[in-house]
């Protein structure tokens, strides 16, 4: 009985390992997408900055998606990155540098406020019935 209970402990660690490892590689991967993409975008001045709200932005959500392992958390952080890419990209078009840089951390701490009420969200509901959140 023991030894059944320390084998499924130790798959289900293993299995959090590798959701750890393929998160940081998905995020790795996006952080330089985004700074590719910002790099032809906007003046070296304000690159700094942007990559700077970029990394901390992608380390809050992979925190979270680490803490909290769903699929629906990690689709939410990929759409919501193409959208502050597209929104810094459509900005520094149409006014300038510094509505960029306003744009990057407005959409920076939204992004974190979305991943916290997901999560409190998905956490509650896991709690209350986790029946169906495993049917889902």
């Amino acid at each position: 009985m023991l030894l059944t209970n320390l084998f499924i402990i130790s798959k289900l660690l293993l299995l959090q390992l590798l959701v750890v490892v393929v998160v940081k590689v998905v995020a790795v991967v996006v952080v330089e997408v985004v700074v590719e993409v910002v790099v032809v975008v906007v003046e070296e001045e304000v690159l700094v900055l942007v990559i700077v709200v970029m990394v901390v932005v992608v380390v809050v959500v992979v925190v979270v998606v680490v803490f909290v392992v769903v699929v629906f958390v990690v689709v939410v952080v990929v759409v919501v990155v193409v959208v502050v890419v597209v929104v810094v990209v459509v900005v520094e078009e149409l006014v300038g540098v510094v509505e960029v840089v306003v744009v990057v951390v407005v959409v920076a701490v939204v992004v974190v406020v979305v991943v916290v009420v997901v999560v409190v969200i998905k956490s509650s509901s896991s709690c209350s019935s986790s029946s169906s959140s495993s049917s889902s």
